[in-house]
């Protein structure tokens, strides 16, 4: 079953509703929900408590990063794109920011690549899907973080090296919509993602919509498994303290069998019960449920065969296949190791391109502690950004990726039709002949300047 035959999750998030005047209460099923209608010029805002707590809702409000100033006008500006996609329409203050970029955020997929590592050793079909899928939840761990990486720059690259003998590449390879793609590969694996993000802005808080297609190939089987990740919530995204729920459906299947994986993520409910929680089955291509999977994405995922109704088969018992590793303790962005890793020029190859996240100055200076000039960085980007662009329509051009080819297929998603990027091989190329050639001076990383704009290459052409 490819992607286009699933249905849209729920993404209900829901709650017991709490008016600041009424302190009227109705359950909805999910978290605890405060709307502050009293408070003159935030009518509508929702403030939602994951630990459900029944505190006033404007006391909820006041908590949370921002400065009171800060908060106030920032909700003046943004409450008009209520309802609104706001993936790239509007200009955002570097305080919600983290030092990472989305490309970067992509690349997280690869901290428990040994699981797919597993899969492909792994001669039982259905536990195949069980270490893919468990690998596939491991990455919810990092989304739960509550800062925003930056937009990449059209053009802008990330490169890793030095991890389980993967080559991961990511390009942003649209600018109008937001689009990425990435390709890694080990000895085991081949891994493809185009990413298109579509939003739903709703005030003091936003529904996020994968639209995007990942692919992995097994490379001993040649199993090839697809994914369709459920909706994400950003709650309390100005007023309140911000925490992120992905209540829905995730699903896996193997394209090659007919087998799958379908996982339902519990929404937050009542004093945060069900929050993490993960459960569901493998089944067979008849449908048949073969092993129940069961567990909490911040914790661990374990497996347990069963029989034709789910139950499990006596004699048998849970057995983990994950589990999250340490993480350093109070971390002011709660980066896992592995995300200090991603920014770290310790997984960057030899002689980086100049287009990598890492060298981005608005993200360096963040990473530093330079608030300010992350901020007026951030800025400068985007208008060289936009510079570019004008140069290259002035002169007829047309941007074309470096790594990725746009393909003639466009595959259907829950939320939308999609265009598909595809590796074309060249970055597989590149990266060889820098790596073995003696007459390639090896640069050091820190001196190269942040580049991903391609006008002067294509004014040549």
């Amino acid at each position: 079953m490819d992607s286009g035959d699933q249905k849209p999750a729920s993404s209900a998030a829901g709650g017991g509703f709490f008016s600041a005047i009424a302190s009227s209460v109705r359950n909805w099923g999910s978290a605890m929900q405060k709307s502050v209608n009293g408070l003159l010029g935030y009518e509508g805002l929702e403030v939602i408590n994951p630990e459900g707590g029944t505190d006033d809702a404007e006391a909820e409000a006041q908590r949370g990063r921002w400065k009171q100033e800060d908060r106030d006008g920032y909700w003046k500006m943004m409450h008009k794109y209520i309802g609104s996609d706001v993936t790239s329409m509007v200009t955002l203050p570097v305080i919600i920011f983290e030092p990472m970029t989305m490309l970067q955020k992509m690349a997280e997929l690869m901290e428990y690549s040994y699981l797919l590592d597993m899969a492909d050793d792994c001669e039982d079909p259905y536990m195949r899907l069980v270490y893919t899928s468990s690998w596939a939840i491991s990455v919810y761990y990092a989304y739960q973080r509550t800062w925003k990486p930056f937009n990449p720059i059209l053009g802008e690259t990330y490169e890793m090296a030095n991890h389980g003998g993967i080559t991961f590449i990511a390009e942003q390879v649209s600018h109008h919509p937001p689009m990425s793609a990435a390709h890694a590969e080990n000895e085991h694996f081949i891994y493809d993602i185009t990413s298109k993000l579509k939003t739903k802005f709703l005030g003091n808080s936003v529904e996020v919509y994968p639209v995007g297609r990942t692919r992995v190939t097994l490379k001993k089987s040649g199993v090839v498994v697809d994914l369709v990740p459920p909706p994400t919530k950003v709650n309390n995204l100005i007023f309140g303290r911000t925490w992120v729920d992905s209540p829905g459906e995730m699903i896996m299947t193997n394209l090659t069998t007919g087998d799958k994986v379908v996982l339902y993520f519990q929404p937050c409910g009542w004093f945060g019960a069900g929050r993490y929680e993960v459960d569901g089955y493998v089944y067979d291509a008849a449908e048949e449920p073969k092993i129940l999977i069961t567990g909490k994405w911040n914790e661990s995922m374990s497996c347990q065969p069963c029989d034709k109704e789910g139950e499990p088969l006596s004699g048998t018992e849970l057995k983990e296949v994950w589990r999250v590793a340490a993480t350093p303790v109070n971390d002011k962005y709660q980066y896992t190791y592995f995300a200090h890793k991603i920014n770290s020029f310790e997984t960057a190859p030899k002689n980086l391109l100049a287009s990598d996240s890492r060298l981005r100055p608005d993200r360096y200076a963040l990473e530093k502690g330079d608030m300010s000039k992350s901020g007026a960085e951030k800025g400068s980007l985007e208008e060289k950004q936009r510079e570019e662009k004008r140069t290259r329509e002035a002169n007829g051009h047309k941007f074309t990726p470096r790594w990725f080819n746009l393909s003639s297929e466009i595959t259907p998603t829950p939320w939308g039709d999609l265009e598909i990027y595809e590796f074309n091989g060249k970055y597989a190329e590149h990266r060889a002949k820098v790596d073995d050639s003696d007459s390639i001076e090896e640069v050091d990383i820190k001196t190269i300047e942040f580049n991903p704009w391609q006008y002067s290459d294509l004014s040549a052409e």
